[in-house]
Formats: C-alpha cells, structure tokens, sequence
C-alpha cells in the first residue's frame, strides 16, 4: 500500500508539473481596461494585431520578482516586432507594486488589478501566471509560476506568434 501512495504521489507531482505549465486550448481572450503605472487606461482589446503576453503578479511574490528581468529582456527583444507585454499587479496596496516597479526596474506597461477582477477573470490561481494572446486576441498559452527556463519558452512561443 505505502509503494502504491508513492506511485499516485508522483502521477500527481508529474501532472500537477505539467498543468502548471500547460498550454490551453484556444479561446478569445476577456476584454478589460486598467490603469497603468504611466496614468493612463489601457484597454486589450486595443491590442488587437499585436502579440500581447499578460503577467499577472505581486510584488510578495519571490518567483514573481526572480521572472522581472526575463521578461524586461523579452519586452525589449520583441517590442518593435508587434509584441506588448504588460504586467498586471495584485497587490491591494498600489503603493507595495509602485516600489515593487521602481526596485525591480520593470520598463514595460503595469497595469494595477487591485482588487483582483482581471486576475478571477482570467481564473488566475498562482502567482505569477503568464498568458500569451495572439494577434487576434485569443489565448494561445498560459503559465502557472514561474521556474528559471520557463522564458525560454516564453520567447519561442512569442516568436511563433509574431511570425503567424
């Protein structure tokens, strides 16, 4: 019996570790609008002919804040071939992800979810969690976490969209 609970143990280690990193099944991204850390409101589905990625994240968040640079280096890379990248902070407190912003250097667009309504929008349920959207806003892949490598991925996919 013990070496069968080993045995379900690891399926489950094995399965979990996949859905977190998973790709889902192609679906028309929810349409939102936040304030950015520059003032101004963005809105997705202004997005639209570009690939964006979607960051959710907090600044308590250790995966979170080790992801940061990866993902200015993506934004950099890929920006001028039609890729947006935005962060959207969970923090309830503005305050903590404007520090969390300045510390970490973040260069591109964050918006502020304080109240978490585009995070259960997009059923966010770990922190942080990537979503990639293609050209005609629908999502094409989506991260649970974070763990080092995780933007190498992240680039190809981002490169295979922009090319489609």
């Amino acid at each position: 019996m013990k070496q069968f609970s080993s045995i379900v143990i690891r399926i489950f280690i094995i399965a979990f570790s996949v859905y977190s990193y998973a790709d889902t099944e192609v679906m028309p991204a929810p349409d939102f609008t936040l304030k950015s850390n520059s003032g101004s409101n963005i809105r997705l589905a202004e997005q639209r002919g570009n690939v964006v990625m979607l960051n959710f994240w907090a600044s308590w968040c250790a995966p979170c804040r080790q992801e940061m640079p990866h993902l200015n280096a993506l934004s950099q890379q890929y920006s001028a071939l039609g890729f947006n990248l935005m962060g959207i902070n969970v923090d309830e407190d503005p305050q903590a992800a404007n520090r969390a912003i300045n510390n970490l250097k973040v260069a591109f667009p964050v918006l502020f979810d304080s109240d978490s309504r585009i995070a259960e929008l997009f059923s966010v349920d770990a922190m942080p969690t990537t979503i990639i959207i293609d050209k005609d806003g629908n999502i094409r892949h989506w991260h649970r976490g974070y763990q080092a490598g995780y933007e190498d991925s992240y680039a190809e996919q981002v490169a295979q969209l922009i090319r489609e």
